[in-house]
């Protein structure tokens, strides 16, 4: 399981039941973000045309493996930026496309998609979360983003290993504590990472904060 927050398991490592449990409660943030827009109105050609760059950088980047000893490697995800610049209702939609692609060129198993939504979801939301509360703390674009990315990529570890450790990942032998144990190690690495990815994501909105303010300024919900 290389990361940040993504399950990299390929498919029969959850039992059928579970692969089915998650994939439900993904098609319901889904069609719950497609009602939202359809009824509130969420969308602008802005925002349309930001989400589908976000999709294109995303998934680009996802497929770029940082080597890490003892735990393989790592890839930046991005969710924050796509919770930050798109809002959570389209934010769901970027990252259950996203992970779509991914499946498809074999970056994950296919019955995880509906798990690794849910993952995403919660990086997406609490990133989202976090930038409008930060913006009533500080003015400073940089780190407006830079914690409200490390918030939802500290989000998405704990949703990742939650959804594990309820499931349970068939063929292994091992205890629940064994397999905690693992993936606590596998967490810390990625909240490395996730600074990484933190500051490059405060300094992609503080540039754009210079350039097109007016993406930032939007409502986005």
């Amino acid at each position: 399981m290389d990361n940040l927050a993504h399950i990299h398991l390929e498919d029969g490592s959850f039992s059928l039941t579970w692969v089915l449990a998650w994939w439900v409660i993904a098609i319901l943030l889904i069609g719950t973000a497609l009602f939202l827009l359809r009824t509130r109105k969420v969308s602008d050609p802005k925002t349309i045309t930001v989400a589908a760059f976000m999709i294109a950088a995303a998934f680009a980047v996802s497929q770029v493996q940082v080597p890490i000893p003892l735990v393989g490697g790592a890839h930046l995800n991005l969710t924050p930026l796509i919770g930050i610049l798109t809002g959570p209702v389209i934010g769901t939609l970027v990252i259950f496309v996203v992970n779509i692609l991914s499946a498809a060129i074999g970056h994950g198993g296919w019955g995880l998609v509906g798990a690794n939504v849910i993952v995403n979801f919660s990086e997406v939301c609490v990133a989202w979360l976090a930038f409008q509360g930060m913006k009533k703390i500080t003015s400073d674009r940089f780190s407006q983003a830079g914690i409200a990315a490390f918030a939802g990529l500290f989000a998405g570890n704990i949703v990742m290993i939650g959804i594990i450790l309820v499931s349970g990942i068939q063929g292994v032998n091992q205890t629940p504590g064994q397999i905690l144990a693992g993936l606590t190690l596998l967490a810390a690495v990625n909240m490395g990472v996730a600074v990484i990815e933190a500051f490059i994501t405060g300094f992609i909105v503080a540039y754009i904060a210079k350039v097109r303010p007016d993406i930032l300024d939007r409502d986005r919900t």
